[in-house]
């Protein structure tokens, strides 16, 4: 008769915290415009027509390149967005974004031995976190394509801070180490555009 093995599995020690995220350098956003999203979607699919270049709106392409989570205009001017942000408006970034910061910091500076296991042993509550801060518009010359240039207008926070609420796998980290890894990210890898890993100094980060 084969003896049957018993495997115990033990609970899994999920605790939560809650951090302070400050901004060190500033951040700057670029979410992808949801008519050039469904303008590529259409190309792809067949369905673009042959038309001349939009005439370029600055203020458009500032307030679409921000993750609002309220108070977003529908007709994007400069009085419209003053308005809002008036108003209470309210900005994001993907949580996807931070999360991947502090894994690839962790990786990069062998403090854990692979990225798979450090994305199960951490989650960050929700799509986006809150940005609070105010924004502005910032322009810029960048290359695209085959290396022609084009004029980009994107948003960035000078002064801002979120409030991270993680679920962690308290056998695999403890809450100090989980900290010590955010710090890493933000100074070394850091999020949005131009942020130290992509040979930026924006977008760095510290936990207070």
């Amino acid at each position: 008769m084969t003896k049957k093995e018993v495997i115990e599995l033990k609970p899994i020690d999920i605790k939560e915290i809650t951090l302070n995220i400050a901004g060190v350098t500033p951040l700057i956003v670029h979410k992808w415009d949801d008519k050039v999203r469904q303008e590529m979607l259409d190309k792809q699919m067949g369905k673009a027509k042959t038309k001349k270049h939009n005439i370029k709106d600055p203020v458009r392409d500032f307030v679409e390149s921000l993750y609002w989570l309220e108070g977003k205009p529908d007709n994007p001017t400069e009085e419209s967005f003053e308005k809002a942000i008036a108003n209470g408006a309210r900005f994001g970034f993907p949580t996807n974004g931070m999360k991947a910061s502090v894994v690839s910091a962790g990786y990069r500076a062998g403090v854990m031995k692979d990225k798979v296991s450090t994305h199960g042993a951490f989650h960050i509550d929700g799509e986006f976190i809150e940005i609070k801060g105010t924004p502005k518009m910032r322009e810029d010359m960048v290359r695209v394509g085959m290396g022609s240039a084009d004029i980009r207008f994107r948003g960035q926070f000078d002064e801002w801070e979120a409030f991270v609420t993680i679920k962690y796998n308290a056998g695999v980290l403890t809450a100090e180490q989980l900290v010590n890894l955010f710090q890493l990210g933000g100074f070394a890898v850091g999020i949005g555009e131009w942020r130290p890993e992509k040979g930026g100094q924006f977008g760095m980060y510290e936990v207070r």
